[in-house]
């Protein structure tokens, strides 16, 4: 038995390599993506000890070049989401009497494993999936994912060592234990360092998760189950379907063990799980823990005595690194008219500077939006504003989804602030700036 007071490796930023042409890493990753997309995968659920092939496939293909076949995944059914709770119940006595330094351990060694043979596959499964480019995968699916299982090894032992003061002749002493029941993990298609957060540091506390994360994030999502039984997670530990959000739902709110819910999405879906759990907290053995992270409009407030260049570049980053596809990206800007004409020339230089296409292509710094229902979204926005003679579009607004789901970094000038691409999330590459008087 155990009886030393363990310190964890003190975490410390992964960090981000270039890519830069010649270099070590760009050839590794170039490798990793040819390998992968010379191959057709055959993508299973991971119930359990079970790896689930239902045999209703759904096809899997890069968004930046849509017409070629990256694998294929096995859909599952609301029969599916019982036998992940089922497992996950199962195997959480086990897991949660577990000493936390060797669940500790497990997800250190998985980072341990995304920074070195796993980094490229990771990253190459996100350029393809996701359409990211080489700079943008970095930085989320090897060193934003690495950072997260380090750091959170670190909170959960300061967690651990907080305990309560004690008064004359009393020992006053505190222990943590996870929740009753199993957690539901809710993961979006942008990130693939929150797909592999959300279900890792619940379990890392202790708790056992059925995890759904995004159809257009199974590629990626496939690698990190990889990653994690390679690094020693117990069987039902985290159990990942892919199923309809209404069977989840369905399923999972309505099951007595429900205990939590840790999400990444749209504020109405939220809202939605949010209203449902409520209507249905008499069933549950305790209440359910309710954690997400929703949708925005984020601005940039320019003041008139900024410099022109550092606002330019931080809209044209701001705004489009991805596509605009980030909770936190630049959707719209209040600029003062004494800096407008240096700002539009300088962010419409920039502009034209960036090139767009595949991720395979280094070069290329805009890729595609992630599908076609994303595409029409966008596209649709775009032509509204086009159509309302208060806005004027004066950078991209072309587009094109013949060979990928492909927009031009847009920037629309209203005079109207209450207009609609002022006011809706787009969550795609459309800034919409109003100039005002100082």
């Amino acid at each position: 038995m155990a009886n030393a007071f363990f310190k964890v490796p003190t975490p410390k930023n992964e960090p981000v390599l270039s890519y830069a042409p010649g270099s070590k890493e760009r050839q590794l990753l170039k490798k990793a993506l040819e390998e992968s997309r010379s191959k057709e995968l055959d993508i299973p659920m991971y119930i359990g000890s079970e790896e689930v092939r239902t045999g209703k496939k759904a096809r899997l293909s890069p968004p930046h070049d849509h017409k070629h076949t990256l694998g294929y995944y096995h859909e599952g059914d609301k029969s599916h989401v019982e036998k992940a709770i089922n497992a996950a119940l199962a195997a959480k006595e086990k897991w949660s009497n577990l000493s936390w330094e060797y669940r500790a351990s497990i997800f250190l060694k998985a980072a341990e494993l995304l920074a070195g043979p796993y980094r490229y596959k990771i990253n190459a499964a996100t350029m393809l999936g996701q359409s990211k480019n080489a700079f943008q995968a970095e930085i989320d699916s090897a060193c934003e994912l690495i950072d997260f299982l380090r750091f959170n090894v670190h909170y959960m032992s300061e967690i651990y060592n907080e305990q309560p003061e004690s008064s004359p002749g009393i020992w006053n002493r505190l222990e943590y234990r996870p929740l009753e029941g199993f957690v539901f993990a809710l993961t979006p298609f942008n990130f693939t360092a929150i797909a592999g957060n959300l279900p890792t540091c619940v379990a890392m506390m202790g708790n056992t998760v059925v995890w759904k994360p995004s159809n257009t994030q199974i590629y990626a999502a496939n690698v990190i189950m990889q990653v994690l039984k390679e690094a020693g997670l117990p069987d039902g530990v985290i159990n990942l379907v892919y199923v309809s959000g209404p069977d989840a739902g369905e399923v999972i709110f309505n099951h007595k063990d429900f205990a939590g819910i840790h999400f990444t999405g749209s504020t109405g879906v939220f809202q939605g799980m949010w209203k449902t759990i409520g209507a249905n907290i008499a069933k549950y053995r305790s209440y359910p823990r309710i954690v997400g992270e929703t949708g925005g409009k984020d601005f940039v407030m320019v003041h008139a005595s900024a410099n022109a260049k550092e606002v330019s570049t931080a809209l044209s980053r701001g705004a489009f690194e991805y596509q605009g596809q980030k909770c936190s990206a630049a959707s719209r800007a209040y600029i003062p008219s004494n800096l407008w004409d240096d700002v539009k020339k300088f962010l419409v230089d920039d502009l034209r500077s960036f090139k767009m296409g595949p991720t395979e292509d280094f070069g290329n710094f805009i890729n595609a939006v992630i599908d076609e229902k994303a595409f029409n979204s966008i596209t649709g926005y775009i032509e509204k504003a086009r159509t309302n003679p208060k806005n004027e579009i004066i950078a991209g607004g072309k587009y094109d989804k013949s060979a990928g789901y492909f927009i031009e970094p847009t920037v629309i000038v209203t005079s109207d602030p209450s207009s609609i691409t002022m006011c809706e999330e787009i969550f795609g590459p459309v800034l919409t700036i109003y100039v005002y008087d100082p």
